[in-house]
């Protein structure tokens, strides 16, 4: 009796499963995490739209939807009121790998309060880091 021994795994191709030749892939490991400031301005957007499709009644409305406070809403919303340059940086940060993240919601409050672009521009400089990684 001759035995065979090879290496399968098996894949979902169509709906079925499937035996593949070789090993399975190594599944790629995350690099880092999202920095939480650009869920909440992708949020912020996100809520805007809906707002504007009269999805969604009002922003108490949303606030229950979300499960946060009416006064935790209007922080979040208030990230539409930045430059919308420094609102696309936000969404654009680079993963945090390790420690906390460099920019905090909080951080960026204090901008939101400006209401002259260029003095939000200014802020943002002063808070970001000079080295910044570009897209």
């Amino acid at each position: 009796m001759t035995t065979v021994t090879r290496q399968i795994h098996f894949t979902r191709r169509f709906r079925r499963k499937t035996a593949m030749p070789g090993p399975a892939p190594q599944a790629e490991a995350p690099v880092g995490r999202t920095p939480r400031v650009s869920k909440l301005m992708a949020l912020a957007i996100r809520f805007d739209q809906l707002l504007g499709e009269c999805t969604v009644g009002d922003q108490s409305e949303l606030a229950r939807l979300a499960h946060v406070t009416q006064p935790r809403m209007t922080q979040i919303m208030n990230l539409l009121h930045l430059a919308p340059d420094i609102q696309e940086e936000l969404l654009y940060l680079p993963p945090v790998t390790e420690g906390k993240d460099p920019v905090t919601e909080r951080d960026v409050r204090l901008i939101t309060r400006l209401r002259d672009w260029g003095e939000q521009r200014e802020m943002w400089r002063l808070l970001t880091p000079v080295s910044r990684t570009s897209r």
